[in-house]
Order: structure tokens, then C-alpha cells, then sequence
């Protein structure tokens, strides 16, 4: 009876989850699947707040003072990054922030999550504004000659969300002259403008957005990481697919401070310890791993 209760509330959250990201409609009579399988759903871990923290970090300094550390993150995200009606924020990336808060000192009620669009994070880390990034940021060169990066701490690729009966798109070979959706300032907006895809791109500010827009057949498909993408899908199993046929590699990072290495090396620090002692897994599995994603050994870190 405890384990039919629990997937009950499992599904009702979805449910609800469903309902807020981003207000979209034609979604009415599409139950999300039961990730559970009936079964009680995995627990997210605790994690122990470290004391007396000393870095030599002007971020972390600040943080301190103010008695709270600030985290940039999405907030549409599901599984990965989602913010409720009730301003609860909730999936994996948060769970990276929280241990990684953990081992700088901060409990999760010291966190103060702030909203960042892709295409303003950069600014808005260069400016002080936020003191890590958390939100599916993607690490390549050129983004390294403006922020610095902790990770990677998982490894993502870009794939193609559909709606469940198409049948043209195969793959990202099968996209000329097809409008293909995706939001401004992300890597799989910049690979699928490439010729050789043949796509009219949309650019939006928000992956829901996007979403929408699929459902409501403005669009032919949508791009962005496969870890994303799965979530939308769960939320919609008789409406929408991914093709599973990831096209680009996409390695996620905490972004900071370019010149601030002190604070690099230890947010290194934490995703490395939380990987060994098993807390990364555990959330993942109750966070991402809801929505299909199978768990896969994050990537090696990347110190520099």
C-alpha cells in the first residue's frame, strides 16, 4: 500500500510539473509515464555542510559575508533544472549545486537560485551577478575566454525532439527545409545553422517556448542537449519523442569567474568527492533518471 501511495504522489508531481513549465496547452489527456514502475521512488541524498571554509576566493569571500551563495540555473528545465508555482526548484543540476554549496560552507537554505537565460549568462557571470552557474552550460573554448569552468560533471549530446507521429525526421540528416527550434546562445543552436543540415532555424529565449511551439505545429522539431529533451518527452509520452540520435557532444560545467582559480579547483574539489562517495549517482537517479535518461559514468574532470 506505501509503495502504490508513493508512485501515486510520483505521478501528481509530474503531473503538476507539466502543467507550470511555461503555461502550454494541447496538453490535456497526456498522463506522464510512471518513472517509478510502481515501484517507490529513489531519495535524494543529504549533504553534510562543510565548516570553517578558507579559500582564497573574492566569490566566495562575498558569499560569505552575505551569509547566502548564488547559483544561476534554469528554470524550465524538467528533471534538470525546474522552478513550480511555488518556487520550488528541483532536478539535477540543482542537486549539483547543493553539494557543491555543501563543501563551500553554504547549507540548501543559504542558496538563493537566480534565473539566467543562455544567452545572457555569460554577462551576468562576468558582471558578479550570480557567483556559480548551474543550467546545462555547455564547456568549449570559446566560452572559456570569458568564464572559467568547474567539470565537466556530465556529458550530454544534441538530439531532436518530434512530435510522436512524425515520421520525415529520422535524424538531423533529414532536416532540410524543415523549421527546427531552439534558443539563443546555446552550441546546438549554432550546429544546426550549419548548411550542411539544410534547417530554417526559430531562435527563442526558452526551450518551453519551443516546445510549444512543436506541439502547436509551428515548428517541425526542436535541438538542444538529449538530457533535456527527455524531459519534455516524459512529461508528454503520447505527444512527443526523442529520436535518440545524438548528433554533437556537449560536456555540462559550473561556470565562474574567469580569473578566479582558487574557487575552480575547489568546486573541482566537491564534484569529485560527491562522485566517489556515491551522492552523485544517487541524485541522478532521482532527478534525471526519472525521466529515461540512463545513468553513464560522468566524464573525467578537466583541471586547468
Amino acid at each position: 500500500m506505501k509503495l502504490r501511495k508513493t508512485a501515486a504522489v510520483a505521478i501528481a508531481v509530474l503531473a503538476l510539473t507539466a502543467t507550470a513549465c511555461g503555461g502550454e496547452s494541447g496538453t490535456a489527456g497526456d498522463k506522464p509515464k510512471d518513472p517509478t514502475g510502481g515501484k517507490e521512488a529513489p531519495k535524494l541524498p543529504t549533504y553534510t555542510v562543510a565548516k570553517d571554509v578558507k579559500i582564497d576566493s573574492p566569490a566566495l569571500k562575498k558569499a560569505q559575508k552575505a551569509g547566502k551563495i548564488t547559483f544561476g540555473a534554469k528554470n524550465d528545465q524538467p528533471y534538470l533544472g525546474f522552478e513550480d508555482t511555488d518556487g520550488k526548484r528541483s532536478g539535477f543540476d540543482i542537486e549539483i549545486a547543493k553539494m557543491v554549496a555543501a563543501d563551500l560552507g553554504f547549507s540548501a537554505d543559504q542558496i538563493t537560485f537566480k534565473t539566467v537565460d543562455s544567452g545572457v549568462r555569460e554577462t551576468t557571470i562576468s558582471k558578479g551577478d550570480i557567483d556559480l552557474y548551474v543550467g546545462t552550460y555547455t564547456i568549449n573554448d570559446e566560452r572559456k575566454k570569458q568564464v572559467g569552468f568547474a567539470g565537466p560533471y556530465f556529458m550530454a549530446g544534441a538530439d531532436l525532439l518530434v512530435r510522436k507521429d512524425e515520421k520525415a525526421i529520422t535524424g538531423a540528416d533529414s532536416l532540410k527545409g524543415k523549421k527546427v527550434c531552439s534558443i539563443v546562445g546555446s552550441t546546438p543552436l549554432q550546429e544546426i545553422k550549419k548548411p550542411k543540415y539544410g534547417a530554417e532555424t526559430v531562435e527563442l529565449s526558452k526551450y518551453s517556448e519551443c516546445v510549444q511551439q512543436l506541439i502547436n505545429n509551428e515548428v517541425d522539431a526542436v535541438t538542444t542537449d538529449d538530457a533535456i529533451l527527455k524531459g519534455y518527452a516524459a512529461q508528454r509520452p503520447t505527444k512527443l519523442k526523442v529520436l535518440g540520435k545524438p548528433f554533437t557532444k556537449e560536456p555540462y560545467g559550473i561556470g565562474m569567474s574567469k580569473g578566479d582559480k582558487a574557487l575552480r579547483d575547489a568546486v573541482s574539489d566537491a564534484l569529485e568527492a560527491h562522485i566517489k562517495n556515491g551522492d552523485y549517482k544517487k541524485a541522478y537517479d532521482a532527478t534525471l533518471g526519472l525521466s529515461g535518461s540512463e545513468f553513464t559514468e560522468p566524464p573525467a574532470l578537466e583541471r586547468y
